[in-house]
């Protein structure tokens, strides 16, 4: 008997979890190992590991509690790994010396898998004067396309992917500026991008009033706030960036409001942190939780709930002892404070199991409690480790009761950390749970509604043909293994696709009452949603207690998400609007090419390299087929040899190879780049996809420099009767990205934009 609910549960532990050799042979023979691996890990930090090991065991054992993946994957590896999943780093000084170090603590930190977030707030705006170089300040975005090349170097070293979270100020002079940045679809790809707004704003907002765009007490401009507020909600609307953070809620709720001040977010924006913080997160599955499902007498098995909280809390607050941390200031952050994020998925599915529909009022008010429950069994738990092992070493008794989110925790639960203390600064958080809720029979997510019913995915197999499967909801499986494949599905089941956007809101706020961190979250809008409906969804979520609020509407810009069918079966099909067409299967090889050979001389560099392209035409467009680099300097041989192989292999492939460009451009040489024609160039290979980029422009390909396809030459050869499938996964290679939680999500491999 297989413990995994679904084959895609199996191969996702597979691919992310299990613990293998360097050459793919499994150490963990079973996902029982992984669990005990996990268990084993952490008890370390315990006096009788022996004990808490097959505790931490149980917990684990069928899914009912997840750590977050970066645990799941590292704990008990032994590798120079971190088990937090994200990072908020230092305060980017007004300095060039400074803001490098900066990038090289966020080099450090990614290296080892973590995301990381960013207030650029401290960066003086563009134009303003630099003392003593008779310059002009570039400005924070500049800066940011610095960070936003070196996690493409990173990942491009074969690092797993972290995510990274930029904010800006909403009365920063380059807010505007910052606001945009995302319509250039070249731009920033590797930054999910946020606005810190305060309360004044959004008074201003309300009232119709001036806001002042001001740095170092010097106000740049003055505008009105709704045009600016306008100007955030329409590019929301076209682009989905930027997202929205109620900042001065979120400083007003903290616990520790006494010794911090927090500027930024972890990159899903659930986890709002001060400079060197980092999230440890982890989720209880409710839908493993629901005692009779399906029945009238169905609920959530609150006894077992409360015992589950309190060893997931103990095994959370321990992993602060085991982990690794990139940065010593990180660490030191994190044993001074020991937050944890302790949240919840499976919520859709569990509600279902007991008969609400989400969006409701009544599926509002049980979520609350449910939350609450949590809320109260964490902090206990707390309270009895810091009996055992003391409190965090920041706590203030007088200054932690008197917090935003303590003023409004039950009495006997204040009276507790009044007389102990408490273990953990912050307890709760609801992260983004995508590829563990897969993981875990493909429960829903976090707190979203369910996302899809059932979907198929391709499946690569060992000889290298792919299958398909049909991925099914853990609560649609369950329904119907419960009561016949062909059963109805009862009227309150519903999904993301077809939910009011405010009754998104409605779920997100029931649930922000009794977290104290945020939510990870994305309001799902129809396309044909009228911009006005849309900014009210924002207010509606101000109004309504929410620390943020991320939308995602579908367009031609943003790409498609799945859609429900009129069917009774509600099948999802994919949208197949997209503007690139890709060949089936490369082309073969002309007998003659025509092409252009071109001189690269590298400074310091003895030999020349010369490269040659060549081109194919097809429906009378020109378009690269073949690159070649020869070079006398041995040295280069065999990473050149392997490089024009890759990159013809990707031309003869068709389609949108521009990306072959911005990549090679992207690349630093640690050792350091040289100035060409007046540009400074960061490595040899940047050089060589500048050339190519030449090419590309010369041959009428691309726009310009820096800009995408000028058209779709390949169209004339798409295969008969295939239709565009948009841009392919960058894991798996399939045309099955879907936005899911605000995360570009593939559907055949799991594959997630946010790690």
């Amino acid at each position: 008997m297989t413990r995994f609910a679904a084959p895609i549960s199996e191969q996702i532990w597979d691919m992310k979890y299990r613990l293998k050799e360097q050459d793919g042979t499994p150490i963990d023979r079973s996902v029982e190992d992984s669990w005990r691996r996990i268990a084993r890990a952490l008890a370390q930090a315990e006096k009788k590991p022996e004990i808490w090991e097959d505790k931490f065991y149980s917990a684990l054992e069928d899914f009912k509690y997840l750590p977050a993946g970066r645990i799941t994957a590292g704990a008990g590896t032994g590798r120079s790994v971190t088990l937090f999943n994200c990072f908020v780093m230092g305060t980017i000084p007004d300095s060039m010396s400074g803001i490098f170090d900066m990038l090289k603590e966020a080099a450090l930190t990614m290296q080892q898998g973590g995301g990381i977030g960013y207030d650029f707030s401290t960066i003086r705006p563009k134009g303003a004067p630099v003392a003593g170089v008779a310059a002009d300040a570039s400005g924070p975005l500049s800066f940011m396309d610095v960070w936003d090349a070196m996690c493409r170097t990173i990942m491009s070293a074969g690092s797993r992917r972290g995510a990274m979270m930029a904010t800006m100020r909403c009365d920063h002079p380059d807010v505007e500026d910052f606001i945009t940045a995302k319509s250039d679809s070249a731009r920033l790809r590797m930054f999910n991008l946020s606005v810190l707004v305060t309360d004044d704003f959004m008074e201003a907002v309300k009232a119709d009033g001036p806001w002042e765009l001001k740095y170092g007490g010097k106000v740049y401009h003055t505008v009105q706030a709704r045009d600016l507020w306008n100007k955030i909600m329409q590019s929301t609307y076209d682009f989905a960036e930027p997202g929205v953070i109620f900042i001065d809620r979120i400083n007003k709720a903290n616990n520790l409001s006494y010794v911090e001040t927090i500027a930024a977010t972890n990159p899903c924006g659930e986890q709002p942190l001060p400079p060197y913080g980092a999230c440890l997160l982890g989720s209880i599955n409710l839908a493993r939780l629901v005692a009779n499902p399906f029945e009238k007498n169905a609920a959530l098995d609150l006894e077992q709930m409360d015992e589950l909280v309190q060893t997931a809390v103990r095994m959370m607050d321990n992993v602060v002892d085991v982990s690794q941390f990139p940065l010593h200031e990180q660490a030191q952050e994190a044993q001074n404070k020991r937050r944890i994020g302790l949240g919840v998925t499976g919520l859709a599915d569990a509600l279902l199991m007991v008969g609400l529909e989400y969006g409701t009022d009544e599926a509002a008010a049980q979520c609350e409690e449910w939350l609450r429950q949590i809320a109260r069994a964490s902090y206990l738990a707390s309270v009895e480790l810091a009996k055992e092992k003391g409190a965090f070493p920041l706590f203030d008794k007088d200054k932690f009761l008197a917090s935003g989110t303590m003023q409004m925790m039950d009495e006997d639960v204040r009276d507790a950390i009044a007389e102990h203390g408490i273990r953990n600064a912050l307890l709760t958080s609801i992260a983004p749970t995508g590829t563990i809720s897969l993981y875990a029979g493909n429960v829903s997510s976090g707190i979203e509604p369910v996302f899809a019913y059932s979907y198929t995915r391709k499946v690569l197999q060992k000889d290298g043909s792919r299958t398909e499967e049909e991925v099914v909801d853990y609560a649609v499986k369950m329904y119907r293994d419960k009561f016949g494949e062909d059963a109805e599905l009862p009227s309150h089941f519903t999904n993301a696709q077809t939910l009011a956007p405010l009754a998104h809101v409605k779920m997100q706020a029931a649930a922000q009452k009794w977290v104290d961190s945020s939510i990870s979250k994305t309001i799902n809008c129809p396309e044909d949603i009228s911009f006005e409906q849309f900014k009210e969804v924002y207010m509606e979520a101000y109004e309504t207690g929410c620390k943020g609020c991320t939308t995602y509407r579908p367009n031609d810009i943003t790409g498609s998400v799945l859609s429900v069918s009129e069917s009774e079966e509600k099948t999802p099909e994919v949208d197949a609007g997209a503007d690139v067409i890709y060949m089936a299967e490369p082309l073969d090889r002309p007998e003659a090419l025509e092409g252009h050979t071109y001189k690269l001389k590298w400074p310091d560099s003895e030999h020349a390299i010369y490269l040659t392209i060549n081109d194919v035409i097809i429906g009378g467009h020109r378009r690269p087929f073949e690159v070649f680099i020869n070079s006398k300097n041995m040295e280069h041989y065999a990473w050149t040899l392997a490089l024009t192989r890759m990159i013809s292999a990707v031309f003869r492939r068709g389609g949108d190879v521009s990306f072959v460009v911005e990549e090679l451009k992207a690349v630093f040489d640690p050792r350091g780049g040289a100035w060409m024609q007046g540009k400074y160039i960061p490595s040899i290979l940047a050089a060589i996809g500048g050339v190519i980029e030449e090419h590309l422009i010369r041959i009428n390909f691309i726009e310009g420099e820096g800009m995408g396809l000028k058209t779709d030459p390949q169209a004339e050869v798409m295969a008969v009767g295939e239709a565009p499938r948009g841009k392919a996964c960058p894991s798996c290679g399939q045309f099955d990205l879907q936005m899911v939680e605000g995360c570009m999500t593939c559907m055949s491999c799991g594959h997630s934009k946010c790690g």
